[in-house]
Parts: structure tokens; C-alpha cells; sequence
């Protein structure tokens, strides 16, 4: 076992995210649960913290692509996605779990790859 230097915080979708999808074009959705959505809930990797308003204040600071990428999951018409993306707005839509410890329980080492984004704007 391995303490890692990082800390968890993971995106947990609230009512207005269910919300949004369903009244999205298309049956894609129909069916889906808010407990399903949350269960599924995305994970990211964060500095270590040992407090959650300190792990929470640094995802806020990158509301604005972890919206975009949250949204961009589900629809890659930008035009569909709400006009307000702020901060706020991003608040009221997901719950921030915070996790301040993480262990790894592989021996391997772990490996990095760069996120790359879709591009949105290329022609489908």
C-alpha cells in the first residue's frame, strides 16, 4: 500500500444536472436516475488538503472547465448547454465530496496521460 499525494474530490450531479439532461433533444436520458447519476459521480485528483473548504475553493477555482467537461459528457452542442456557467450555478448543480486521503493498493506504478478535450467545434 502506497499513500498518494493527492486528494479526492468528487462530483456528485444534483437535481438541475438531471434536469438539463432531461429536457435535452433525443430519449438518451429516459430512464436515468438522479442515484444513478450520482453514483457515477466523476473523481478528480486534487492537492492534498487536510480540510475540506480548502479542497472545495480549489474545484470551485476550476468551475469552468469541470462544467464545460461535465456537459460536454453528455451533449457536444454548446448551444444546448446552460448560458449561466458560473460558479454559483456550478455549486447548485453538483455536490463536492471531499476525500483528503488517497491509497493505492497497486504495486505498479501508476501512469499519467494528458487530458485532452473534445473539440467542440469541429464539424460532425
Amino acid at each position: 500500500m502506497y499513500e498518494v499525494n493527492r486528494s479526492i474530490a468528487v462530483l456528485r450531479p444534483n437535481p438541475p444536472f438531471l434536469a438539463w439532461l432531461a429536457q435535452l433533444p433525443g430519449d438518451f436520458a429516459a430512464g436515468l436516475t438522479l442515484d444513478a447519476l450520482r453514483s457515477a459521480g466523476n473523481a478528480l485528483l486534487i492537492p492534498p488538503v487536510d480540510d475540506a473548504e480548502t479542497a472545495r475553493a480549489f474545484v470551485l477555482s476550476r468551475h469552468q472547465s469541470l462544467f464545460e467537461a461535465e456537459l460536454a459528457d453528455w451533449c457536444e452542442e454548446t448551444a444546448l448547454w446552460p448560458a449561466d456557467r458560473s460558479a454559483a450555478v456550478f455549486a447548485d448543480w453538483f455536490d463536492i465530496e471531499i476525500h483528503p486521503v488517497l491509497t493505492d493498493l497497486v504495486d505498479e506504478p501508476l501512469d499519467r496521460e494528458a487530458f485532452i478535450p473534445l473539440d467542440l467545434d469541429l464539424p460532425h
